[in-house]
C-alpha cells in the first residue's frame, strides 16, 4: 500500500487570540490535539464522543469544548488518548475522504487557500492508495 500522504503541519484553532486546539485530517480520520493545563491529575481529564457532537473537559468543572462537528464521526472507531501534556482525540469520519474545513460547526473554518492545498493533499492520497490497491489487484490476478 502506498504511505499514508501525512499534513504538512496542523491547523490551529484560535478564539479571542488564544490558541483552542490543534488539528490534521487524512481521509479516514480527524485529529485534534489540545494542550493539557499543568497540575491538572491527568485522571481528571475526560473525551465524550457523539456521532455529531464533541465534549472535552476536567471532571467537576464545564466543559473545555462542548460543540456540533462539522460532519457524523464513526463513534465506535474513535478513540482519546493522553500524550505527555496533548490530549489527543482521534475521530474517524462516518465519510472516508470527506474534507472538513474544520472540526467544530461554524468555528475556525479554513481559509479558501489552505482549504484548497487540503483538499489537494487529500486527493492525492486517495489517487495513490487508488493507485496502489489497483497495482495489488492486477499482480494477483496475473499470477
Amino acid at each position: 500500500m502506498a504511505e499514508k500522504l501525512a499534513p504538512e503541519k496542523r491547523h490551529s484553532f484560535v478564539h479571542n487570540g488564544q490558541k483552542v486546539f490543534e488539528w490534521d485530517q487524512t481521509l479516514e480520520e480527524l485529529n485534534i490535539y489540545i494542550t493539557l493545563p499543568e497540575n491538572v491529575p491527568r485522571k481528571l481529564f475526560y473525551c465524550k464522543t457523539e456521532s455529531k457532537r464533541l465534549e472535552v473537559g476536567i471532571k467537576g468543572n464545564p466543559p473545555y469544548l462542548n460543540h456540533d462537528l462539522m460532519n457524523p464521526v464513526k463513534t465506535d472507531c474513535s478513540f482519546w488518548t493522553l500524550e505527555d501534556d496533548i490530549l489527543h482525540v482521534t475521530l474517524q469520519k462516518r465519510d472516508k475522504g470527506q474534507i472538513w474545513s474544520s472540526p467544530i460547526l461554524g468555528q475556525g473554518e479554513l481559509d479558501p487557500y489552505a482549504s484548497d492545498l487540503e483538499q489537494k493533499r487529500l486527493m492525492l492520497q486517495r489517487f495513490q492508495e487508488e493507485c496502489s490497491l489497483d497495482f495489488y489487484f492486477q499482480a494477483v490476478h496475473s499470477c
